[in-house]
């Protein structure tokens, strides 16, 4: 019994009959082609003539579609390598394919990618070579046009209540806004940016490029540094929908007084150093050592006189100890003997110590290392 056959529709040869193709094989002409005529068209690969990637020149994205991506590269040929990639196709009817890449840096927008295939079709092996040229176009992606340009959506404005931010206080406020912008720009946010900072004389202004963005930032520095927030809308626009878009400010007010003032609450207890203010003011009594809780309708702004801040005391020498609650003392600027309340950390052995002095009075402050 002769074996069945077909003719290949395009030269007439003889080939033998083929079983029913299975799930997902080709059907139709192209399946009864002899190896030879099937062969003769046959791409293993189809590549574009060349590959185009954006890059932005500001911080180094590269386009994909409608977005851009960070890719975080020194260079750009692996990237190159993934946009090729991407943009080959291997043929369907391809098994145990592999290939190589080898690419080559014509000049600097311009990287040539040689690649070599292998796989096996018909149960034939076959082997293809390609050159597909990647050119690297630079300009600008949204986030960096919008910096370049200024563009800003909310504005933090640190202020104080009753007095001007410390430099000190200038210099956290604006690192904790640094700190959050990069905590946002780390889960892949690009539209977290600080577009400026300005010094100014009643503290500091920072515009950052979303409402969100300013609502956190804010809060942040709320939480760390104590005060307030309140928020100033004002309609700049509206969007393509006749959506109103808003531009808003948030005033970050500092606490009055802080961790480390000194204060006469009028009480008639004596001078409270402060300890925290946020929420209520708190802190401790010099002279007792005795906790201080401002009243709750007061919050951290009772109404009190500040004597100084401890960083500013100056060094005395210890006399004499009088009692449990007595020391006397040289005046630091007359040099006479004085006696005031004696704070629980100056023991007998204690010979100088650090104090504030005011209209009021001289007032004993701890250092480093005593405890109220």
């Amino acid at each position: 019994m002769s074996d069945a056959r077909e003719f290949c529709p395009r030269c007439g040869a003889s080939i033998p009959d083929r079983a029913e193709p299975l799930p997902g094989e080709p059907r139709g002409r192209e399946a009864a082609l002899c190896d030879a005529c099937y062969f003769e068209d046959f791409a293993l690969v189809d590549a574009p003539d060349r590959v185009q990637v954006h890059v932005c020149s500001g911080c180094g994205a590269i386009e994909r579609g409608n977005r851009w991506v960070d890719v975080g590269a020194r260079d750009y040929t692996d990237v190159a390598i993934e946009e090729v990639t991407e943009a080959l196709s291997v043929h369907v009817n391809a098994r145990d394919v592999e290939w190589v890449v080898e690419p080559e840096q014509v000049d600097e927008t311009t990287i040539r990618m040689h690649c070599a295939f292998s796989g096996v079709v018909r149960e034939t092996p076959i082997d293809a070579e390609i050159t597909v040229p990647v050119k690297l176009s630079y300009g600008s992606c949204d986030r960096c046009g919008r910096i370049a340009g200024g563009y800003y959506a909310s504005e933090i404005q640190l202020r104080a209540d009753g007095r001007t931010p410390t430099e000190a206080e200038v210099d956290k406020a604006i690192a904790l806004a640094e700190s959050y912008v990069a905590d946002r720009e780390a889960t892949g946010d690009r539209n977290a940016f600080i577009s400026t900072v300005d010094r100014t004389d009643d503290g500091a202004d920072i515009q950052l490029s979303t409402n969100q963005l300013g609502q956190g930032a804010a809060s942040r520095i709320r939480d760390v540094l104590g005060g307030t927030i309140n928020n100033h809308p004002t309609l700049v626009t509206e969007d393509g929908d006749g959506n109103e878009v808003y531009r808003v400010t948030f005033v970050v007010r500092l606490p009055r007084y802080t961790a480390g003032d000194v204060i006469d609450p009028k009480d008639g207890d004596g001078p409270v150093l402060v300890t925290s203010a946020r929420g209520t003011l708190k802190g401790t009594r010099l002279a007792g050592g005795d906790r201080y809780d401002a009243p709750r309708e007061d919050g951290t702004a009772p109404d009190a006189r500040k004597i100084g801040v401890v960083s500013e005391a100056v060094e005395t020498t210890v006399v004499a100890i009088e009692d449990d609650h007595a020391v006397q003392i040289l005046d630091p600027e007359t040099y006479e003997s004085i006696t005031v309340s004696r704070p629980s950390f100056v023991t007998a052995e204690t010979t100088t110590v650090s104090v504030l002095k005011d209209r009021s009075g001289v007032y004993i402050v701890p250092t480093d290392g005593d405890e109220l």
